[in-house]
């Protein structure tokens, strides 16, 4: 089964099915060296907003294989307070980033445009999915640290979820906010520097106000993804 997984791009529901059954019962640290027994690691793509808690599931993976490279969607609208922390979790734990972002065209033409303000789907569609895409087709397993809690669609999600061709993986997804809390304090781990200013989810700053778990995204619209994960 291993061997056939690595291969394949497309994964069948008894695949999958197997696969959260195999890993709904492990811890987070277990989630994630399992997957490298599992997968070669040429073969996962792991992203990163180097938001809010980020630094749980970046010290997971540095321990695991310090290798990882985490891919940053540098949407260009970030706040600073964004940029500063992915700078000192990439120090902390040794990580290897490399940024994502639209053609300068495309990123110019929201910027002009203020994109953001008039067609927020549309924004984030050039500045984060396009970005992104070009880069999908190389990898078979797509790693992101979203969390059932924090919105209806991600409590819809399992473990593993085949999503637009390729094998999404979430190994934080049951851990309620308090275990994630919890984890923070005991290891130590970083907050983002905003979350002491009532940013409890934090993404573009022409599109995010303080607010508890995700309802600072997108204020005062229906929207409440990006896109990158529907």
């Amino acid at each position: 089964m291993q061997e056939s997984l690595i291969s394949k791009k497309l994964y069948s529901k008894e695949e999958i099915k197997a696969l959260n059954e195999k890993y709904r019962d492990l811890s987070v640290e277990e989630r994630v060296k399992q997957l490298y027994v599992d997968f070669d690691a040429s073969d996962v793509m792991l992203t990163s907003s180097f938001a809010a808690t980020s630094a749980l599931l970046l010290s997971v993976f540095s321990k695991s294989n310090s290798k990882q490279k985490i891919y940053f969607i540098d949407t260009g609208y970030h706040f600073p307070e964004t940029l500063e922390y992915r700078e000192k979790l990439t120090e902390l734990y040794g990580l290897s980033v490399e940024s994502v972002s639209a053609g300068k065209e495309d990123h110019a033409f929201t910027s002009k445009n203020k994109t953001w303000e008039t067609d927020p789907e549309l924004c984030c569609s050039i500045n984060k999915v396009k970005p992104l895409e070009l880069i999908k087709s190389r990898f078979s397993v797509w790693v992101s640290g979203l969390m059932s809690w924090q919105s209806d669609h991600r409590a819809s999600l399992d473990i593993f979820e085949e999503r637009g061709g390729i094998l999404k993986f979430y190994p934080l997804l049951d851990v309620t906010e308090e275990e994630r809390d919890a984890y923070i304090k005991k290891h130590e781990l970083p907050f983002h520097p905003l979350i002491a200013f009532g940013y409890h989810s934090i993404g573009c700053k022409h599109c995010t106000v303080p607010g508890e778990d995700r309802s600072g995204r997108w204020n005062n619209s229906p929207k409440t993804e990006c896109g990158l994960h529907l």
